[in-house]
């Protein structure tokens, strides 16, 4: 019988394979097993989805921090969660992320909207 080529499907997930590994450090971009460049690559995605939920909460309480702060300086509620619980009361659909930057360059439209909230 004659031979048969292989197709180019296992080589071409070989090089995808590859190319994801080739930015990894040390050893692990140059090893060519491809039981290495698998194992690698599960890890890299298991420490990337790790890390993306860790810098939600990194950033929600940056942002819990900053209005707590402004508020606290200010006077202009006694605390936080009175705030956001007014702030929910009165139906002001506004995020931590939007109220933390208003906090930070435009104090003036804080106190405006802490004056809505407390009508």
């Amino acid at each position: 019988m004659t031979r048969i080529k292989r197709g180019y499907i296992a080589r071409r997930r070989r090089t995808k394979l590859r190319l994801f590994a080739s930015s990894f450090q040390g050893a692990h971009s140059r090893l060519m097993r491809e039981r290495t460049m698998t194992q690698q690559r599960i890890r890299a995605l298991v420490s990337a989805r790790r890390d993306k939920k860790k810098r939600k909460r990194d950033f929600r309480r940056l942002w819990i921090t900053r209005i707590n702060a402004v508020i606290h300086e200010t006077e202009v509620f006694y605390s936080y969660n009175r705030f956001i619980h007014n702030l929910y009361k009165k139906q002001l659909l506004l995020n931590r992320k939007i109220l933390a930057q208003i906090a930070l360059l435009n104090r003036s439209c804080l106190y405006t909207i802490s004056n809505e909230i407390k009508k």
